[in-house]
Parts: structure tokens; C-alpha cells; sequence
């Protein structure tokens, strides 16, 4: 056990700080009533921890867990960009951590994850609403066939503006949220349809079947992927909106922001 020991204590010396995924009580008030500083990284504060970062998806890998803790740590002023923590997760288990991640805050490049959530035009809410769709969708796809959808979401007015209908618009006159279950299933419906959906600050579904009309000049994408996902980039480069992509060829989810990749998700893993 000698060589463990010094591991986990090589591990663990002159850290700066905690990260922690925990919403039990008992397991934040062993690391909260010791030196190090800690901060709480979950989609609820169950602990009622005093430093907390929100976490607005179960995002199920570790590593993006902690770059999600990070940034938004680093955002709120909690981390200095040149700090080294420790991470503590789970990977295996849903009951307890079993997961120890080291990491000096300046190794993570600034991806815009948490800035995504906490920063975007759109409210939080509705950006949560949409990748819920698009990962539920990316799961089980269309009738047990993979598809691919692209949800372009805030500054709604621009971007109608830089679109054009390629059929009828189903949600002209309605006044539905992308959060109501019902409308969840008409999206899921009208997403084997060419198009993107537009969908405003609030949530409110303006459009279907729109052809984004943006340049795609200097708009930068992982090679592999094709017009859906620089149409998706090049209308967060020309608008406030975000773009969350659903890919029929690989099921990944993708979201865009001013023009950059800013997350990718397995739907399988959620």
C-alpha cells in the first residue's frame, strides 16, 4: 500500500481547490469543514453549498464535467486561471464518488460551455429544452432510423431574416414552447424534414423547414461533418443565436456559438 499512499498523496498535495459532484449532504460536509476551498458543481445546490457553479446538463463524461466545473468556476470568479484542483466525480457509480481527477485550470482550453449556458442570448431553460430534445431524438431517432435535426435558437427576427421557408411553416400562428411535451413530439415529427427549426429567446417555436441563408466564409467545422453543421456555424457567426445540431450520420448532438463548436455529446451516454 506504500506506493498507493504516496500516489494518492502526490495526487492530492498543494491543490487550490476542490470540485465537487456531489448532492449529498453528508459527502460535502466531509470536504466543507476542511482547508481546501470547495465548490460544488451540480444541476441542483442540495447541499446548500456557498460556492456553487451550475451544472444545466447530466453530462455523463467526466472530463467534460470537470471543464464544465472550470469555466464556470473560472466565470464566476471561484478559480484563478492558473490553479491546480482536484476533481472528485463519479464514472462508475451513481451512489458515490469513485472518480479523482488533477488538473491545473489553465490545461483546459476556455471551449464557451459553460458561457453557452450561462451567457447565450437564449435563456438557460430553453437551451437545456432543446438539447433534451435533441438528445431524446439522437437516441431513438425517427421510427427506429437515425436523423438529423438543426435547432437555431434566440434572435429569432435575424435569423428569420437570413432564412427562407422551404415548405409551409406548421407553428405560424401557434404560441408553443419548445419545453411543452406535446410540441416535443411534433419537433421529433417534423425533424425528418429538410430544414432547421428557429426558435426564439424565450423558447417560443417561431418556424420549421427554414434554409439558412448565411456565408459560410472563415466558419471553421471538424472535418467529417457536413452543410447541416456549417449552416449551424455560419448563423451563430452572423446572429446572437446558438445552434444545436443532431447528426444523422454520427447521432452526436452538437451545439454552436459565434461561429465555434463549443460542445458534443453521445446521446447514447445520457
Amino acid at each position: 500500500m506504500s506506493g498507493l499512499s504516496t500516489v494518492v498523496d502526490e495526487l492530492i498535495a498543494d491543490v487550490d481547490g476542490v470540485l465537487l459532484f456531489t448532492t449529498n449532504q453528508s459527502t460535502y460536509e466531509q470536504f466543507a469543514d476542511g482547508d481546501l476551498p470547495v465548490i460544488v458543481v451540480e444541476t441542483e445546490n442540495a447541499v446548500g453549498a456557498e460556492s456553487y457553479v451550475s451544472l444545466p446538463l447530466e453530462l455523463s463524461s467526466p472530463s467534460e464535467r470537470v471543464r464544465f466545473g472550470i469555466e464556470g468556476a473560472i466565470n464566476q470568479g471561484l478559480l484563478e486561471e492558473d490553479e491546480e484542483v482536484i476533481g472528485l466525480t463519479q464514472s462508475f457509480s451513481e451512489s458515490r464518488l469513485d472518480t479523482v481527477v488533477r488538473v491545473r485550470t489553465d490545461e483546459f482550453t476556455q471551449t464557451g460551455v459553460y458561457d453557452l449556458f450561462a451567457n447565450s442570448r437564449p435563456d438557460a431553460e430553453v437551451v437545456r429544452d432543446v438539447f433534451e430534445v435533441a438528445i431524446e431524438l439522437g437516441r431513438k431517432g425517427q421510427k427506429g432510423k437515425p436523423v438529423g435535426a438543426l435547432f437555431v435558437v434566440g434572435d429569432a427576427g435575424t435569423v428569420m431574416n437570413k432564412s427562407r421557408p422551404l415548405s409551409y411553416n406548421p407553428f405560424e400562428k401557434s404560441h408553443v414552447d419548445v419545453g411543452d411535451p406535446i410540441v416535443n413530439v411534433m419537433l421529433k415529427e417534423f425533424s425528418r424534414l429538410d430544414g432547421a427549426f428557429v426558435i426564439s429567446d424565450s423558447g417560443k417555436i417561431v418556424s420549421a423547414y427554414r434554409y439558412l441563408e448565411p456565408g459560410a466564409e472563415g466558419v471553421e467545422i471538424p472535418k467529417g461533418l457536413g452543410a447541416r453543421h456549417m449552416a449551424g456555424g455560419a448563423i451563430t457567426r452572423d446572429t446572437t443565436a446558438i445552434a444545436i445540431v443532431l447528426s444523422e450520420s454520427d447521432g452526436m448532438v452538437r451545439a454552436f456559438k459565434a461561429g465555434s463548436l463549443v460542445l458534443e455529446l453521445d446521446p447514447e451516454a445520457y
